[in-house]
């Protein structure tokens, strides 16, 4: 790596990311490259998914683990590494120290999904659970470094991890070589950064787009400010670009390379990952999928070929179920609705044949017969609806209304 005699931060090179691929050959997948359809017809050209979901560990992150714990000297792997993650990046390193031989400790949140602390433990690391947020997760990492002599392993600010995760942007090019733009999940900036100096150094045409989730878009004031700045209390489904700094490393490299840097609402990472799991049959978490997102809001301003990368499918089951539960609710194909009846025998099978009439599916009923709130002869309904669209669920009330329902909103 060369250093900017500016500032003495590190420069990551196209050589250093070649560097990184042949280090990683038979390590780290060439993950696929699929085409969406459905996409390819809201863009008006071809928009292709580079599956980082599939890879292992199932995400990107084994990459630039690699290459950063391959780097380090004799004596420094005697020592062992040290790292801080609720999920991607520590199974990264446990996956990675254990083919290298280094003895790894991953410390995460106490809250952190059992799925995870599980991988992470089977992939070969000393796991600790400590703190409740990431922040305390990380500290406890690092204090743990300063005692012990054990390397941190950052998640995105080192040169090493860079050049790794710029591995991705090779790949795009060799399997997608008339790719125009190029659309990847933004956190603290590494892949963005790898994926930047790799696709700029042979295609300076490619317009590159990093996406945040909109409560936790510290680029954007960032790259405002010209420099790193934090946001307070970052908040957002995709804990994978949960980040409330950028990387002093990778913010200077998205700064000159990346195109632009935009944001998406919960709603729009809750519609892409449904996407993904029903029209491309893949699973992706909320991180991986906000180039989808970004996609989905606005196709018309995205010139093709697009490739999004994918950057990671691991998700929670139950974060996957209230996911899917919210993108249904997005999409106008989950109606939650309560209503008041009169309390008498058949009251509800008769309100469920209305709704058999206009072809709603009935997932859930709660049933109210005694409350304060209620007259002598009333009851109250909750129902959860799944439906096809926002017509069907005006159809749905106005058929509610008609029979004589009063809906409560």
């Amino acid at each position: 790596m060369s250093y900017s005699t500016a500032d003495s931060l590190p420069t990551v090179t196209l050589d250093d990311v070649r560097g990184a691929q042949k280090m990683l050959a038979g390590v780290a997948r060439v993950t696929a490259m699929e085409g969406s359809r459905h996409l390819s017809g809201l863009v008006g050209a071809p928009v292709h998914f580079k599956c980082e979901n599939l890879q292992r560990t199932g995400s990107f992150k084994l990459r630039g683990a690699y290459v950063r714990i391959a780097g380090l000297l004799p004596e420094e792997r005697a020592a062992g590494v040290v790292a801080a993650s609720a999920g991607n990046h520590a199974q990264g390193v446990a996956l990675a120290s254990s083919l290298l031989g280094v003895h790894s400790t991953v410390f995460m949140p106490t809250g952190a999904p059992l799925p995870k602390v599980a991988a992470t433990r089977h992939y070969g690391a000393e796991v600790r659970l400590h703190g409740t947020v990431v922040d305390e997760t990380l500290a406890a990492a690092q204090e743990y470094a300063a005692e012990t002599g054990a390397v941190f392993i950052h998640p995105f600010d080192h040169p090493d991890i860079i050049a790794g995760q710029g591995t991705v942007g090779l790949e795009i090019l060799e399997q997608c070589p008339e790719v125009r733009t190029i659309v990847i999940g933004i956190g603290g900036g590494g892949l963005a950064a790898g994926i930047a100096i790799a696709v700029k150094s042979l295609r300076p045409d490619v317009r590159i787009v990093g996406v945040q989730a909109a409560g936790a878009a510290a680029y954007p004031p960032s790259l405002a400010a010209g420099r790193p700045v934090s946001i307070d209390n970052p908040a957002t489904m995709a804990d994978g670009i949960k980040v409330g700094r950028p990387g002093d490393v990778p913010f200077r490299i998205v700064g000159d390379l990346v195109d632009e840097v935009r944001t998406v609402s919960e709603d729009a990472l809750s519609s892409a990952l449904l996407l993904c799991l029903e029209r491309a049959k893949l699973v992706v978490e909320p991180a991986g999928a906000s180039p989808v997102a970004a996609l989905l809001s606005t196709p018309e301003e995205f010139e093709g070929p697009v490739v999004a990368v994918l950057s990671g499918g691991n998700v929670d089951p139950l974060l996957m179920q209230r996911i899917l539960r919210h993108g249904m609710a997005a999409g106008g194909r989950y109606l939650q609705v309560r209503l008041r009846l009169t309390d008498r025998p058949g009251a509800l099978a008769t309100l469920l044949g209305v709704l058999s009439v206009v072809d709603a599916n009935v997932l859930d009923v709660s049933h109210v017969r005694t409350d304060p709130r209620l007259g002598l002869t009333e009851a109250e309904v909750e129902l959860h609806l799944e439906t096809k669209g926002p017509e069907h669920c005006a159809e749905v009330g106005q058929a509610l209304r008609k029979a004589g329902y009063t809906v409560i909103d």
